[in-house]
């Protein structure tokens, strides 16, 4: 059974009055890197805040590697490492005298300060600039530098907000490769409103849109699920999604309007899928009317979601 270094439920954050994260439920399984997607807005540096307990959310509970967030922060931030969008640099010191300052906020033990930096600016190729103040590296090598002390205490999770914002085409990619060999040894978590990103690097997309998650699957199951990702089918009295998917199998359903929905079917049902939804939509009296295989691609997704209404949940998946 996997383990979940991260659960997350019913999160909400307001500011002012106004939702940033409405009922967000997330987890993180050991090994996985989660892509975290959405446009500029739509809750992702809020809800990552929350996950690093740098900022309280407004209700829900959050488990780091089974601590509880909220009532034990000291003991699960230990677990965590963390890259806000704006690194918290210290442009007046060398690379190495930041990394032993945030080795020892770290709580890294004084005989392995010397070791445990050189570990990390080894992973992260800043071996070679570590005399060199902050404030004269590119933004690469800083974003490269943030990365690092997120990883000194050699943590379980990985929280990354839009690590390659601001960066040019090499340096997306030079810290692409890093995230990606990060991910053999941390679970991570990663913000983008990039879809290139998160298909590049990601284990598991989750899709969020205006404070509430939209949809989550694994990456390797947006783009050919055989026979078809999805079907797009036309229902003239159609039940509740919920009932769709209790009584066919399917795996989630999108209300698409005027009579359609988008229905993906679940692994057990994939072969057999259109046989058997449309038999079971005729004895139940739904009145099928239309029935279009499709192969659905991630920007296809999210281009839907997004425009789709925030009010509610855009798919159910079960």
């Amino acid at each position: 059974m996997a383990e979940n270094l991260i659960d997350a439920h019913n999160l909400s954050r307001s500011f002012g009055g106004r939702p940033a994260v409405r009922d967000l439920d997330l987890t993180l399984e050991r090994g996985e890197i989660l892509g975290f997607l959405g446009l500029n807005g739509a809750g992702k540096s809020t809800t990552l805040r929350m996950l690093a307990g740098t900022l309280a959310p407004s209700a829900g509970r959050i488990t780091i590697a089974g601590i509880d967030l909220l009532n034990d922060p000291k003991s699960a931030k230990r677990k965590l490492g963390y890259l806000p969008e704006q690194p918290p640099l210290h442009p007046e010191l060398t690379v190495s005298e930041y990394l032993r300052f945030c080795a020892e906020i770290h709580g890294v033990p004084r005989a392995r300060i010397r070791t445990t930096i050189k570990n990390a600016q080894e992973k992260t190729g800043l071996m070679g600039v570590e005399r060199r103040l902050i404030r004269n590296l590119s933004k690469g090598y800083q974003q490269r530098v943030g990365i690092a002390q997120a990883i000194l205490h050699d943590p379980e999770v990985l929280l990354l907000d839009e690590p390659t914002v601001g960066l040019d085409p090499a340096q997306i990619q030079e810290i692409r490769a890093l995230i990606r060999s990060l991910g053999e040894a941390h679970s991570v978590v990663f913000s983008s409103h990039l879809l290139a990103e998160v298909q590049s690097l990601a284990t598991r997309v989750i899709i969020i849109h205006e404070g509430r998650l939209a949809w989550s699957r694994p990456l390797t199951r947006t783009l050919a699920d055989p026979p078809a990702s999805s079907y797009r089918i036309g229902l003239r009295k159609a039940p509740s999604p919920e009932e769709v998917i209790g009584r066919t199998g399917a795996r989630g359903i999108t209300p698409l309007g005027d009579g359609w929905f988008r229905i993906a079917p679940s692994e057990e049902t994939a072969s057999d899928f259109p046989e058997r939804f449309l038999d079971r939509a005729v004895r139940e009296g739904w009145a099928p009317f239309g029935f279009i295989a499709e192969e659905t691609s991630l920007e296809s997704i999210f281009l839907e979601l997004t425009r789709g209404d925030p009010s509610t949940p855009t798919e159910v998946v079960s």
